[in-house]
């Protein structure tokens, strides 16, 4: 069936738009009029005849549906409605047919949990646990609306270090071009100069030119080692150790490895808080924690907590034997176990941390600006002092005679 975008006015005055598959329009149209939207425009949408589907649902999305579910629900919608009237909706292809698959299969009698657990790369495990819990216990809506506010926050944190990185990136890539440039087309026309003139070369100059000779090769050779390299980092991660071994490189990084640490810390005590605010079971809830953190090595140690909880300690202590969480956080922690307030004492933790990441990006911008300026400054100026220091030499050749 055809794809049709529609453009129309709610009741409350709201212009909406969105696509719809339907077999003509005046389907569509009856569609919106049930749902007290007044159509606009309606047009087929045309499709290109080379579309290529990825099989992905971005964070966003997931995020903006769990939301829009929450409300539907909350509105007294059926699941089975809910998840027709989403889909439908969808711009993500792929999206609209796993949660068309997810209605039938609740259609057919299954809980939304267990539709959900056939698309394990659409919903992770704490996706699944948080939906459980919501059908459990009777307040899925709710639960909904608490797992869309994490991944919100989630979302905003990957965001923050995103953002973190691209300028760094951005000079690198700009420095990387104009040495390029200067040595493939500037550094042979003075070459060329020089040689004509006869005059013997200082020995900076002489490397230079050496190198601008042989650059090709040479950032060829670059570009092959940093390929390789980058494959083989990423087969070592598939293995647990390599993943292990490169996080605790990661966390241990000038400048980024706290960026780093902090925003796995805030993504921890954030699941945590929010598992345990669902009614998951605690030794259930730090393992999902450990998994979502994104980070091996603190992975590992909310694993050794677990175990130690297990065997009947409290959070707090095996916490601070890891060695991995900062003593506020372990004085929170147990604060919150000692008063019965968990769950807010970790909301707090992770808002903290999420500030704390803010800080440290902004500090990021301030100190890698100047320095990869200096760094810039240093390679441009040191070419351009190497290629004039002939001419001063010949120069003062000049005046001396």
């Amino acid at each position: 069936m055809p794809f049709f975008e529609w453009k129309g006015k709610s009741i409350s005055g709201e212009v909406r738009s969105g696509v719809l598959e339907a077999p003509n329009p005046q389907v569509v149209e009856v569609y919106l009029r049930r749902l007290n939207i007044i159509p606009i425009k309606i047009q087929q949408k045309k499709e290109s005849t080379l579309k290529l589907q990825l099989k992905r649902v971005k964070d966003k999305e997931l995020a903006l549906f769990t939301r829009q579910f929450a409300t539907v629900l909350e509105a007294g919608l059926p699941i089975v409605r809910g998840l027709e009237t989403l889909a439908l909706q969808q711009k993500n292809p792929y999206f609209k047919e796993v949660l068309l698959d997810i209605k039938k299969k609740v259609e057919a009698g299954s809980s939304l949990s267990e539709a959900m657990a056939n698309y394990p790369k659409v919903f992770n495990n704490l996706y699944l646990q948080m939906v459980r819990s919501g059908e459990s216990s009777g307040n899925l809506d709710v639960v909904l609306k608490r797992l869309a506010t994490y991944l919100e926050k989630i979302i905003s944190l990957k965001s923050k270090i995103k953002h973190a990185m691209i300028y760094p990136s951005v000079i690198v890539f700009v420095t990387i071009v104009v040495v390029s440039i200067i040595m493939i087309y500037v550094i042979p026309k003075f070459a060329e100069l020089f040689k004509e003139a006869g005059q013997s070369l200082p020995l900076p100059t002489q490397i230079l030119i050496n190198i601008s000779h042989n650059f090709k090769s040479l950032f060829g050779l670059f570009l092959i080692s940093v390929v390789a390299l980058g494959i083989f980092i990423k087969y070592y991660r598939r293995s647990e150790q390599g993943k292990y071994n490169t996080d605790k490189i990661l966390l241990k990084l000038p400048l980024l490895g706290q960026l780093f640490h902090k925003a796995a810390l805030s993504r921890v005590a954030r699941t945590l808080a929010n598992l345990i605010g669902a009614g998951i079971p605690l030794l259930q809830a730090l393992s999902i924690a450990g998994e979502t953190s994104g980070n091996k090595v603190i992975e590992k140690a909310m694993e050794d907590i677990r175990v130690n909880v297990s065997a009947g300690h409290t959070i707090a202590d095996p916490m601070f034997f890891t060695g991995v969480f900062p003593y506020m956080v372990v004085e929170m922690v147990r604060i919150g176990e000692l008063s019965g307030n968990l769950e807010e004492m970790l909301t707090k933790v992770a808002d903290f941390y999420e500030e704390e990441v803010d800080r440290t990006v902004q500090t990021l911008s301030t100190l890698i600006e100047p320095i990869l300026l200096i760094i810039l400054g240093v390679i441009i100026g040191g070419i351009l002092v190497a290629l004039y220091l002939p001419i001063f030499q010949l120069g003062g050749v000049v005046g001396g005679g």
